[in-house]
């Protein structure tokens, strides 16, 4: 049954933006979006996003969160 597993690699350099992320001294909103490349069989950088905006739940319409959660689709 384990000759079937197949584990992905992570890419070098999104090892380093992680590392990077994850002790960086801002304070603001940050986030990395990460995917897997089928073909290389690799975790790669997907987008970074370094500041978003915060809404009141008053603003969080069902129209803006199709438009800034569309890349879960």
């Amino acid at each position: 049954m384990s000759d079937s597993l197949v584990v992905c690699e992570v890419d070098p350099e999104l090892k380093e933006k992680l590392r990077k992320f994850r002790f960086r001294k801002e304070t603001d909103n940050a986030a990395i979006i990460m995917k897997v490349d089928r073909d290389r069989q690799m975790v790669v950088l997907e987008e970074e996003f370094q500041v978003f905006e915060i809404r009141t739940t008053d603003d969080l319409t069902e129209t803006w969160l199709q438009e800034k959660l569309s890349f879960f689709r």
